[in-house]
């Protein structure tokens, strides 16, 4: 029992200073930057609000069987080329991608290791395509 406790112990330590070197990380400082900067502009986060709504909108018309009219298509893309000529907003949209990629690759490597039983080499880590199991990414 002892053992198993030390083992948590340990590994529980590990994911710390993992986590603690991910947030050292510039890449990861900037990609809090402009999700702050996002959530600091309530006009980004309404264009945001609006254009996720238009899309479900959308997107609920044609499940039900019902084709999109070119002047529906026509206004969503302009509101989505509106949306992405916001800086702040195209620049919290390259962050959320960011940061999927970054929880991807993380997922990935402990996935590999404990599948492997060893920590997996870069020719292993890039057979197989997908980020684990329950990803759900479909690669």
């Amino acid at each position: 029992m002892q053992t198993i406790i030390e083992t948590e112990d340990a590994v529980s330590t590990k994911i710390r200073e993992l986590c603690e070197a991910i947030l050292q990380q510039p890449q990861f400082q900037d990609i809090r930057q402009r999700v702050e900067a996002f959530t600091a502009d309530p006009d980004a986060q309404r264009q945001y609000e609006l254009l996720s709504e238009a899309g479900q909108q959308l997107h609920n018309k044609q499940h039900q069987g019902h084709t999109l009219t070119s002047a529906e298509i026509a206004a969503f893309d302009r509101q989505r080329d509106a949306f992405f000529a916001n800086p702040v907003a195209k620049g919290f949209m390259d962050a959320q991608e960011e940061m999927h990629q970054m929880k991807q690759q993380i997922t990935k490597q402990i996935s590999k290791t404990l599948e492997l039983g060893h920590v997996p080499s870069d020719e292993e880590l890039s057979e197989g395509g997908g980020c684990g199991s329950g990803c759900g990414c479909h690669h």
